[in-house]
């Protein structure tokens, strides 16, 4: 099977699009224009030196030739070392030249190398880190209401965008395996009954049994008839009636007598009987295998109901509902509540020292640990994408940031050449 090979691709525009790419070029041939109009330059007075050199013109036409052909040796020289890093001069291939274009991946390689230890080493960055002070200028910018308020903006439109990602169907399924699956696996008796032993210890079930104590007189209370027909429906057909009703009220008031001291006395041997048997309940959700049995029971037959079932299932859809109302609603609880906390966050970054160090320690070790176990991954973004470039693309692309500034290369050659060759020429006249 033929080997695919990755395809070649262009590095990317700088930016400012083709506007500014198209800027660099002409302001590229310009300077082109002017590197070789020092050569053409260099070479005319050459010619003219020494056409006057031969019909006899004075010696000082001699210092001007040599300078002029110093100067064009320069001119050509720089040239080529100009034109070889990034093409085959004259497209000849001669050895070592088109540097860019050859060398690409391996200059790739040394470019990742260089930012690997130069830039991603631990030291580096914890000392880079420490002079930043970023938790101090975190909390400065944090504690800015327009700034805490930004951020709450952009937390509220991320956690939007990942509740409409998600699957309503995926997110049940997981909050009945991860969350309602636990719940009913484990058993509830034990600390159901540390929860109950708790509050009963602390009397906190007191209001709860005034309240039904409440409830049962104003019910016995309000319906003297009821208990009247009671009494009467369980007394014997041969009972006179007027017997029946003395009955019936006698039983009456004693039930009223009775309640009414239940809710005022909160010594009635009734409320200590009640303390003492839920203190034993509590006991033996805990210690009793029948009784924790019996709530397993009751707890398969509460979370199998139909109104339960249907409970569960609709949670998510609304918290999800309850979620996106607060996060897209600008004055909600709760983005009230997170921009609060942003700001008063940033306020202790600025004025507390200790959260500050702990903050900024934090953050340079994570990123002296991801230095460190991942510098060859960020550094292989350099050389891969290196690597992925077009060979001619790239030189082209490379010459046009750069090849401004190397034309100089060829004007300095051109002036220096010609001063290195005027000195050259005078020192030879003087010895010689």
């Amino acid at each position: 099977m033929e080997q695919l090979t990755p395809a070649k691709v262009t590095p990317a525009d700088p930016p400012g699009g083709t506007a500014a790419e198209e800027e660099k070029r002409r302001g590229l041939r310009r300077m082109k224009m002017v590197a070789l109009s020092f050569l053409l330059g260099a070479t005319v007075i050459f010619l003219l030196t020494s056409w006057a050199e031969a019909a006899g013109w004075p010696g000082w036409v001699g210092y001007v030739r040599a300078a002029a052909e110093a100067g064009m040796v320069g001119a050509l020289a720089d040239w080529f070392a100009v034109t070889a890093l990034f093409r085959h001069p004259l497209r000849i291939k001669i050895p070592h030249t088109a540097i860019i274009p050859n060398k690409k991946d391996a200059l790739g390689s040394s470019l990742g190398d260089f930012v690997g230890s130069n830039f991603l080493s631990e030291s580096v960055i914890r000392e880079k880190l420490s002079r930043v002070e970023v938790s101090k200028r975190l909390g400065g910018w944090l504690s800015q209401s327009q700034n805490a308020e930004r951020v709450t903006s952009e937390l509220a439109t991320v956690v939007r965008a990942a509740v409409k990602v998600l699957r309503d169907e995926d997110v049940q399924a997981i909050m009945e395996q991860a969350v309602v699956k636990r719940i009913v696996d484990k058993p509830w008796g034990p600390p159901l009954g540390k929860i109950l032993a708790g509050v009963f210890a602390d009397g906190a079930h007191h209001k709860l049994v005034d309240l039904m104590c409440d409830r049962a007189y104003e019910w016995v209370r309000d319906n003297h008839t009821t208990m009247l027909r009671v009494v009467s429906d369980r007394a014997p057909s041969w009972s006179p009636k007027f017997v029946d009703e003395m009955l019936a009220d006698k039983v009456y008031g004693e039930v009223l007598s009775f309640v009414w001291a239940v809710k005022t006395d909160v010594n009635h041997p009734m409320r200590l009987a009640l303390d003492k048997f839920l203190g034993e309940f509590a006991l033996d959700l805990q210690t009793d295998p029948e009784v924790m049995a019996r709530a397993e029971q009751v707890k398969s037959q509460m979370l199998g109901h139909d109104e339960v079932q249907k409970l569960i299932g609709s949670a998510w859809a609304t918290a999800k509902e309850m979620l996106l109302n607060a996060a897209e609603d600008p004055s909600s609880e709760l983005r009230r509540r997170v921009r609060t906390g942003l700001e008063s966050l940033g306020g202790r970054l600025v004025t507390d020292d200790h959260i500050r160090s702990k903050v900024d320690n934090w953050v340079e070790g994570a990123a002296a640990y991801l230095v460190t176990h991942y510098s060859k991954e960020i550094t292989t973004i350099i050389t891969d994408t290196v690597e992925r470039w077009d060979a001619e693309e790239t030189s082209r692309k490379i010459e046009l940031q750069v090849g401004r500034d190397l034309q100089f290369i060829r004007i300095n050659g051109t002036v220096v050449g010609a001063l290195a060759g005027l000195v050259i020429y005078a020192v030879a006249q003087l010895l010689f």
